[in-house]
């Protein structure tokens, strides 16, 4: 019998590989492991939960047990991975992209979202991808129009405006300051 979990704060490949880690320290045997979601051959006793979500919080980490908390975490899973992880540009909108991996009616979901976190899904996702946009502008590998392609933008200026009212400064200023950037999981 598998047993799925969701664990909060996974953002990048490197938390996949840090929660890998304690499951092997804890010989926990899992089938899959994706952001935001662990799969285990076997259920866990009370101890074993226990131990994982001691281990996993001294990493920053936290073991999502309650369905609400499951579900947003999913969200943002859904939403960084989209953003931060892929090459191509997203081909449906983010509404149909997280109602359709969760099966559930995206209003919802953007209620139960606002309600918790205090901010709208559309807000957290503008968030991400100025974070994108600043990874992006300071390794200056890409220009600002294969960056407003990349992230779906409908042009230069709607990227510009948005990035600006976010951060108070032009893409191109922000390219010459190289300013610091927020690690994802506290946006």
């Amino acid at each position: 019998m598998s047993k799925t979990f969701n664990i909060k704060n996974m953002v990048c490949p490197r938390c996949i590989e840090a929660v890998s880690q304690v499951l092997e320290r804890l010989d926990l045997q899992f089938t899959t492991i994706e952001l935001g979601e662990v799969t285990l051959e076997a259920a866990l006793t009370h101890k074993q939960k226990e131990q994982l979500a001691t281990m996993l919080e001294a990493r920053g980490f936290e073991l999502l047990e309650d369905k609400r908390s499951r579900q947003i975490s999913q969200i943002k899973s859904i939403i960084i991975k989209q953003i931060h992880h892929r090459e191509t540009p997203l081909e449906v909108n983010f509404s149909t992209l997280i109602s359709n991996n969760l099966h559930q009616e995206y209003s919802s979901l953007s209620k139960l979202f606002s309600s918790v976190e205090g901010i709208t899904i559309e807000k957290f996702i503008l968030k991400q991808k100025v974070e994108k946009i600043k990874e992006l502008l300071f390794y200056d590998e890409m220009a600002l129009s294969q960056i407003a392609y990349q992230l779906g933008y409908s042009s230069v200026a709607h990227l510009s405006a948005q990035f600006k009212k976010e951060t108070g400064m032009s893409p191109s200023h922000f390219r010459k300051l190289k300013s610091r950037r927020k690690p994802l999981d506290s946006i």
